[in-house]
């Protein structure tokens, strides 16, 4: 723990594979790296001793914001206690019966059962091992398919990654598999027929999604996958319309919904999950996240009462599932979640999310709304993102190679805050912890400005 910062970069660059990360300048050291040594409220702390405002929560996830005692306290309680045992065969732990209790309660109307994992993305690939059996259960072996949508992100597995609606995500891999479709994304700016207004490009997607149903056929399709609010897609609120219209059509055709909740759930918009704030009806939930707070990797599938049934009468004539994780309900990672929950209900960080989130929104729109860089300002709660266009009104993008908003994005960290340049676009993304004041949204703003005019000098 105490070698020189030069070895210790020297044994990352030789032993660590880093996620998203190019493989090659790493390991030869062109790449520069970040040993994080410390954090506290919106604020981490490098090798260097330099801070930096978080304003994406780690990857969406530090809800709570960084070094709260008093989790770490209850994981320690708990691992004292009992650090592990499988929840095979119906064993449990104090922990993560009270847990259960507790996400049900956060859940919309119609929730009755949580599945653990430790990631959105192993949660996301026992949403379709469900689906699947769910379908086999009720003799449809051929309804299977799964429609995700473009630029969706829903994980990085196999099928998850599927499902993800990226090109990175695909290429190489011989992904997307054969059994997942994608739809259009619900993005008026970008993706809306010319002259069509929100509420056409509504009907638009729902018309799109009409016609891949019929071409696919209805008995093939199994379920509908989708974020509230998109987020590695570029932070991208749907217009209005677009979930109850979405969902007359699945319910038409008899596909479930399967609602991913990873990044909106437990406060982000200012609502317990996505779903309410969209009056989102599913029969599934995916969540991670923010249900710890990061604190410890822990992930669920919400499983809906008519999901639920089946599953229930599955076991009945054919015994039980076979699915499962080794660290399915870990109690350690229980003690975490139920310590994040309480501050954020005791903090009303749900509601601080909304309030401090919409003012977060109005200043990014009194600061970049007329500015020349940016094609298109995007909040809700505390998610946004400035999209940036070579001509806002013609919707004309950059030239890709310019790399504005990784530009944008570097400018703003050496001003000491961090922001995500997202992976498909230039867009620069926001999604601070719930626990951001109205003082350090103009913080942010502040140095977002002198980040953008810098690039704009260049670019313009």
């Amino acid at each position: 723990m105490n070698q020189p910062l030069e070895a210790l970069f020297e044994q990352d660059r030789a032993h660590f594979m880093h996620p998203s990360t190019h493989a090659y300048d790493h390991e030869q050291g062109t790449l520069p790296g970040k040993i994080i040594r410390g954090a506290k409220g919106i604020r981490i702390e490098d090798h260097e001793g330099r801070q930096y405002i978080d304003a994406f929560a780690g990857l969406y996830c530090v809800n709570i914001g960084y070094g709260r005692g008093e989790v770490a306290d209850a994981m320690y309680e708990q691992a004292k206690k009992l650090a592990y045992y499988h929840t095979y065969v119906g064993h449990s732990s104090d922990a993560i019966i009270e847990l259960s209790s507790r996400i049900i309660d956060w859940a919309p109307a119609g929730m009755k059962k949580v599945y653990y994992g430790m990631s959105g993305s192993d949660a996301n690939e026992t949403q379709i091992k469900i689906v699947w059996y769910y379908n086999n259960v009720q003799g449809r072996p051929n309804k299977k398919k799964i429609i995700s949508r473009e630029r969706g992100y829903h994980g990085s597995g196999i099928v998850t990654g599927s499902l993800t609606g990226l090109p990175s995500f695909h290429q190489h891999f011989d992904l997307p598999l054969d059994r997942v479709k994608h739809t259009v994304c619900p993005h008026w700016y970008r993706k809306a027929p010319a002259g069509t207004s929100q509420s056409e490009f509504v009907a638009y997607c729902v018309d799109e999604l009409e016609k891949m149903i019929a071409r696919e056929g209805a008995d093939t399709i199994a379920a509908f996958i989708g974020e509230p609010v998109m987020g590695t897609g570029g932070i991208l609120p749907p217009p209005a319309g677009y979930w109850p219209a979405i969902q007359a059509v699945l319910k038409k055709h008899d596909i479930l919904l399967i609602c991913d909740e990873v990044v909106c759930g437990f406060g982000r918009l200012g609502s317990k999950m996505g779903a309410q704030y969209y009056g989102i009806e599913p029969d599934l939930i995916t969540i991670a996240k923010g249900l710890t707070s990061a604190y410890a990797p822990l992930s669920g599938v919400i499983v809906g009462e008519k999901v639920w049934d089946v599953i229930a009468r599955g076991s009945q004539e054919n015994g039980p599932m076979g699915h499962g994780w080794t660290y399915s309900g870990h109690p350690v990672c229980a003690a975490a979640a139920l310590a994040n929950l309480e501050i954020i209900e005791r903090e009303k960080l749900v509601e601080n999310a909304g309030q401090v989130g919409a003012y977060f929104g109005t200043k990014l729109r009194e600061a970049f709304g007329s500015h020349p860089l940016v094609g298109e300002v995007r909040s809700t709660g505390m998610l946004a993102a400035l999209e940036f266009m070579a001509d806002k009104e013609a919707r004309k993008p950059f030239d890709p190679a310019l790399k504005i908003g990784a530009q944008v994005a570097a400018a703003a960290l050496q001003r000491g805050l961090i922001a995500r340049a997202m992976p498909h676009g230039d867009i620069l993304g926001f999604a601070p912890p719930l626990v951001m004041t109205r003082e350090d949204a103009d913080e942010i703003i502040g140095i977002v400005k002198h980040a953008v005019d810098l690039v704009a000098d260049q670019a313009l």
